[in-house]
């Protein structure tokens, strides 16, 4: 016997989603052949994976997230860095620079300050301690430009869409680079500030309907009218 929930249903914790061959995928967990959800939000799978999109939850890290976050602490050979999350991360000099960091000769303020915004990616994370980052990848390190929002992390996945539908979409239409930070911080930085600035309403639009259908298509819909209502504006200068 196989059972499978509706999609997009209202569940709370303990809720039964699904029995027989399938996944448990995020906020959810299983229990023999049933899969329950863990978190308050909406029930939807992708084939045999189940999982709930959270209405609301803090971020928690998990080793291979990019996340956005600021130095709120130095200390000797390493910063602390404010994620967004109930957990404080820690970012070692060892993960900052390609060779060694001499104390005695070099000021870390002149790598990284205190109230700096660094694009960063966790390497590791167990709950006993702070999550570990690294800025030493390609595409990792100091924020020099674009502008900051917030979106509550559970939504990010909706931000992103399915096989990045929604994400690439906004990045086509608006000629603006995005990235997103899994801890619910995005960076948002391009040539023309009336996109960036539309580009920031859409975003916020996104978070607010993020747990209705169709959204893709309203968002589509929504960018052409504001396009076209500010191409008339320039046309009337």
């Amino acid at each position: 016997m196989s059972y499978l929930i509706e999609k997009r249903k209202f569940v709370i914790p303990g809720d039964l989603l699904a029995e027989g061959d399938y996944h448990a995928g995020r906020h959810t967990f299983k229990e023999g052949s049933k899969v329950y959800a863990s978190m308050v939000g909406l029930s939807n799978n992708v084939g045999r994976n189940v999982y709930v999109v959270a209405l609301k939850g803090c971020y928690i890290p998990r080793g291979g997230d990019v996340v956005i976050g600021k130095v709120v602490e130095m200390r000797l050979g390493s910063w602390n860095i404010d994620i967004n999350s109930p957990y404080n991360a820690i970012l070692f000099t060892s993960e900052a620079l390609d060779r060694p960091f001499n104390s005695r000769r070099e000021d870390m303020t002149r790598i990284l300050d205190i109230g700096d915004l660094i694009l960063a990616k966790v390497i590791s994370f167990d709950r006993t301690r702070g999550p570990a980052l690294t800025i030493r990848e390609s595409g990792l390190g100091k924020i020099v430009h674009g502008s900051i929002i917030r979106m509550t992390p559970t939504k990010i996945p909706r931000l992103i869409g399915r096989k990045g539908s929604m994400i690439n979409m906004l990045t086509r239409e608006m000629g603006c680079h995005i990235t997103i930070g899994q801890n619910g911080l995005i960076l948002i930085s391009g040539k023309n500030p009336e996109l960036e600035a539309l580009t920031i309403q859409v975003i916020n639009l996104i978070e607010a309907e993020a747990h209705t259908s169709g959204l893709t298509d309203r968002i589509t819909e929504f960018i052409k009218k504001e396009k076209s209502d500010l191409n008339a504006e320039k046309s009337e200068a």
